[in-house]
């Protein structure tokens, strides 16, 4: 069993809004300290050989300019790059585009990768999921990601491992802590809480 309340209390979580060219954009952000240095950090999160060791298969072109695609999930464009420290890139997915804002930061003998999703989300479609429909992912990431750091090796698929009981606590206890930040940011603890209980069904139906 995996120590699922440390995973959770590990990471960092706030949900914002930001106002673009286009208009008022939804703003969720989720940062954790892993140890080791920011190279190696950044390499695991930027290496294309890399990244489907914790994460997804990926294909394209990682560099400025670039469009790259994660195998049955999202695709989009390189934005901007600033090694080792920074990336931004499109988040390109059902038709829709959002933006990730990814930092890795070092802080002694550790680093931090923080990561912004932005999204021009309508007012109904946020009342019924709230944060914790893209922060569960999110949550499920860096949880991959901090196990791949710990041991060298390649992780459990995905998949396959959030069909399992620890699984799925460690999802059900991220969407509380999501719930949380939602409630923090100014959300009405009731319709926060409704919506929470919709995000935790789609994510463990069947």
């Amino acid at each position: 069993m995996i120590e699922v309340s440390h995973q959770i209390a590990a990471v960092q979580r706030t949900v914002g809004r930001r106002t673009l060219a286009a208009g008022e954009a939804r703003v969720v952000t989720i940062s954790r300290s892993y140890p080791g240095p920011a190279e190696d950090l950044w390499d695991a999160c930027t290496n294309p050989e890399r990244i489907p060791r914790w994460f997804l298969p990926v294909t394209g072109e990682l560099a400025l300019g670039g469009h790259y695609q994660l195998e049955g999930n999202a695709g989009g464009t390189v934005e901007s790059c600033d090694p080792p420290h920074s990336f931004t890139a499109t988040w390109e997915y059902g038709g829709e585009v959002s933006w990730i804002e990814v930092r890795v930061t070092a802080e002694g003998e550790r680093a931090r990768l923080q990561l912004e999703h932005i999204a021009h989300v309508d007012d109904e479609r946020w009342a019924e999921f709230g944060p914790g429909a893209v922060g569960i992912g999110w949550d499920l990431g860096f949880k991959a990601l901090g196990d791949h750091l710990a041991s060298g090796a390649d992780v459990e698929p995905e998949a396959t491992w959030v069909t399992t009981p620890d699984g799925l606590h460690f999802m059900t206890e991220s969407n509380e802590a999501w719930y949380a930040a939602a409630v923090a940011d100014g959300a009405d603890p009731a319709a926060a809480r409704a919506a929470a209980d919709r995000t935790i069904a789609a994510y463990t139906a069947g």
